[in-house]
């Protein structure tokens, strides 16, 4: 009997999600006409690179993401950030205080304005 529904998530691993992305990242710069062969000659070479230079993309690849998903989201800001950000909003508060003091100076201008002309008038 099959279950129909089940809980189980596969994981991907680490680096394979790199891998493919490179891999679709060439094969839509290149149009091949066969892409399994393009994506075994891409892989292949891959594999030249990685045995002559030590590098390998896919390690690198887990690593950046390990770094930017882990690394920002569970690291406190730092008191030079917290400064920054304290400055930043000083002036943002300051530059709307005088955005709305120079509206109403323009509001009591027009006032004083309208008076004026009515005062002519009469």
């Amino acid at each position: 009997m099959s279950i129909p529904f089940s809980n189980t998530h596969y994981r991907i691993p680490q680096g394979f999600g790199n891998l493919l992305e490179g891999l679709t990242r060439e094969i839509l710069r290149e149009q091949p006409d066969n892409i399994p062969a393009f994506a075994a000659a891409y892989f292949e070479s891959l594999l030249e690179k990685r045995e002559k230079t030590n590098f390998d993309p896919a390690e690198w690849g887990s690593k950046v993401e390990d770094r930017f998903y882990n690394n920002h989201a569970f690291e406190d800001s730092s008191e030079e950030d917290k400064e920054k950000e304290e400055v930043a909003a000083v002036k943002i508060q300051a530059a709307f205080r005088g955005h709305i003091a120079r509206e109403e100076a323009k509001k009591m201008k027009t006032n004083s304005l309208q008076n004026e002309e009515k005062e002519e008038n009469k």
